[in-house]
């Protein structure tokens, strides 16, 4: 049997590292974390709501000090990179997230460190917020996007799937944290999904989406659900 190789790449150019950029949409607004700006808002939202921190491995935190220690010692880097979200409404931080294992070499970046507050989680926000890093990303020509998370997290397990996420399977005790084993299941999207992926969240967020109560007339997970690839 002859020796088979994957698909060639001539042209294959590795992106850019994210640089931090703010992205902006219609609901939401991504800003570089920058604790001495942002630190004391996002405290104030999760405050109260210890049970965020149950699959990171640091967290919740006593006081506002005590947060913006924490940031600046570890969301300040550059890989990973973390942006703060800003409800444009209110003008209040209402969640993180960042862009890590940025391996431009293989045109591959993961989402994560994803904590949103009871303010953003579960809104148009939210989903707004993953779509600008995922457009982004794919933008600047990454070719994989990636999203990792405890086997056990059930809530981030849908929630990849809804954002249009394939499943591809469990590394198991791939880690240990807060002294307790995690198998981590991984999930990605492909620039070749994405062109309709990225239809189905301009879709889905459109204002005609929504009816006066703002209750969506189609969900994403019914958009996205035929658009998945891989397992």
């Amino acid at each position: 049997m002859p020796k088979q190789f994957g698909a060639p790449l001539p042209h294959w150019t590795p992106p850019q590292l994210p640089l931090g950029e703010v992205l902006t949409g219609a609901f939401v607004q991504l800003e570089r974390m920058n604790p001495a700006r942002h630190g004391a808002d996002l405290h104030r939202a999760y405050l109260g709501h210890d049970g965020l921190w149950d699959y990171l491995p640091y967290g919740p935190f006593a006081t506002p000090a005590d947060y913006i220690r924490w940031a600046q010692g570890t969301a300040c880097g550059d890989d990973p990179l973390f942006y703060v979200l800003r409800n444009r409404a209110t003008g209040l931080c209402g969640g993180v997230a960042s862009y890590l294992r940025i391996t431009p070499a293989s045109g591959s970046i993961e989402v994560g460190h994803i904590n949103l507050s009871p303010e953003i989680a579960g809104s148009r926000m939210a989903t707004e917020a993953m779509f600008l890093m995922m457009d982004w990303a794919f933008g600047a020509g990454y070719r994989r996007y990636e999203w990792k998370c405890d086997a056990l997290n059930l809530p981030s397990r849908r929630a990849a799937q809804r954002l249009g996420f394939s499943f591809e399977g469990i590394f198991r005790q791939a880690t240990v944290y807060r002294q307790r084993n995690r198998d981590t299941a991984w999930f990605s999207i492909i620039d070749a999904e994405w062109p309709s992926l990225r239809a189905a969240y301009q879709t889905w967020l459109n204002p005609a989406n929504f009816d006066a109560t703002q209750r969506q007339k189609v969900s994403l997970a019914a958009l996205t659900g035929s658009l998945r690839g891989g397992v």
